[in-house]
């Protein structure tokens, strides 16, 4: 009896460790999630992983088109008489970034995590806004471009 007790356990602890050693397996197979970008208008926010990131490293100017032209961009509704808060991931600062506006600077590079802007520059024409949307992306990298994260800013008016 003790024999058959001793089998038992010993391939209930082997097939433990099987599962285990299958699980780290997987999770060193998962890709690294990138920094996140956060896009705050009164009491609602969303955020988002890049949309183009290259762990750090510059991308190339193929790869950027790419990015901004990504349709599953996450969308946050903007009254024009709201303040728009960007926040950034302290890696994103260390590099500083840069907000966009349809594929153009809005901002001149930060190294801060947190930027304000007013919601009704989102819909002016004067800088370069079409109708009621407008694709807002935070650029991270001064001199090149590391990473790409892109919202939707739709009017709520």
């Amino acid at each position: 009896m003790t024999t058959l007790h001793s089998v038992v356990v010993r391939r209930r602890a082997v097939a433990a460790a099987g599962a285990v050693s299958a699980g780290l397996l997987l999770l060193s197979a998962c890709d690294k999630p990138t920094p996140m970008s956060t896009i705050t208008v009164g009491t609602s926010s969303v955020s988002s992983e890049a949309t183009c990131y290259n762990d750090g490293d510059a991308l190339d100017t193929a790869s950027l088109t790419k990015c901004l032209k990504d349709t599953g961009i996450k969308s946050i509704k903007v009254d024009p008489d709201e303040t728009v808060r960007f926040g950034v991931d302290p890696e994103i600062a260390d590099s500083g970034w840069t907000i966009l506006m349809n594929g153009q600077p809005l901002t001149d590079s930060s190294k801060k995590t947190y930027r304000t802007i007013p919601g009704s520059v989102f819909f002016n024409a004067q800088y370069g806004a079409q109708g009621n949307s407008t694709l807002v992306s935070v650029k991270e990298g001064d001199k090149t471009v590391k990473g790409l994260w892109s919202f939707k800013l739709k009017k709520d008016s």
